[in-house]
């Protein structure tokens, strides 16, 4: 920790609930199309439209959203009924007006390191909504900038750290995505700490050959103290 100048957080299950409401958002779907296909097909069906529509919506529930109308129209072949429709739309509004809850000691965490390092959040989703979030969360006052990036991937680090003007040994980012937050970051020289959550998305889930040893990783956010 000598040489971090900034560390970064990821937002969603990083610092504040979010995966869970979209499980939960997905079983309201399965039932609403119960009448068309088996739940585990209404997962499956929803899953890859989700993924596919990311290239065209990008991350954040307005896409998934989209994805839910979509994927109902294809496996009703269109007979959806409008109430139907509308519910999926109110699903949407209810995930984005859900109230922020933080995880535990992300806020005691924030205390600690501030002063010692510049303190941003790198997360991806939609712009509107994760400000909202941040707005929301009571814990906006300990960041010094936010990032909302369209994807997390290598090039996507580099522009950052050349936007904070640092070496990418002076970054360290902590988030609970293997895929997103860290293997990614430590693959252009700077480090990461995971902080898993109970629930992971498919899409951010990576293979036991993918993982490495260049990154910390640690049971709850509290820890990352350890090696401030």
């Amino acid at each position: 920790m000598n040489n971090i100048k900034v560390i970064a957080f990821d937002a969603d299950d990083t610092l504040w609930v979010n995966e869970t409401y979209f499980r939960d958002a997905e079983k309201e779907f399965a039932k609403l199309l119960s009448a068309y296909e088996t739940e585990n097909k209404i997962h499956q069906e929803l899953y890859k439209k989700h993924i596919d529509n990311l290239k065209i919506y990008g991350y954040g529930i307005k896409g998934f959203v989209l994805s839910m109308v979509e994927t109902a129209l294809e496996l009703s072949n269109s007979k959806i009924n409008q109430k139907t429709i509308n519910r999926i739309l109110e699903i949407g509004k209810e995930m984005l007006e859900k109230p922020i809850d933080l995880l535990d000691g992300v806020e005691e965490v924030l205390q600690k390191l501030q002063g010692k390092y510049k303190i941003i959040v790198a997360t991806k989703g939609d712009l509107l909504d994760q400000e909202r979030k941040l707005e929301k969360s009571g814990i906006l006052k300990y960041f010094h900038h936010t990032e909302v990036m369209s994807d997390k991937k290598e090039a996507d680090y580099l522009k950052l750290i050349k936007h904070l003007d640092i070496y990418p040994s002076e970054l360290l980012m902590i988030g609970n995505s293997l895929k997103s937050d860290v293997l990614p970051v430590v693959k252009v020289g700077a480090s990461a700490i995971h902080v898993p959550f109970h629930t992971t998305w498919a899409h951010e889930k990576v293979n036991d050959s993918q993982k490495a040893d260049t990154y910390k990783t640690v049971s709850k956010i509290k820890d990352v103290l350890l090696f401030s």
